[in-house]
């Protein structure tokens, strides 16, 4: 299961139930996807077809909804 926790523009941000415990976020475009640890720094773990610049552009609202995607985490997980 892969519960979407925000939709931005042409980006659709989930994690994935069956991963690793370190919290993170998945981000899904139509080019392509990221993924982005949220701890203990938010950064970059892997990408396949985006470009730098929408990177850059999915990492700023990463960094602007982290709080809201560690909430989402928590309150998933502690189901």
């Amino acid at each position: 299961m892969s519960p979407t926790i925000l939709r931005y523009k042409k980006y659709r941000f989930f994690f994935n139930s069956r991963e690793e415990a370190r919290r993170h976020v998945h981000v899904q475009s139509p080019d392509g996807t990221a993924k982005f640890w949220l701890e203990p720094l938010i950064s970059l773990v892997m990408y396949d077809g985006v470009s730098e610049r929408e990177l850059n552009e999915i990492e700023k609202i990463v960094r602007e909804h982290s709080n809201e995607f560690k909430k989402a985490w928590d309150n998933y997980f502690s189901l």
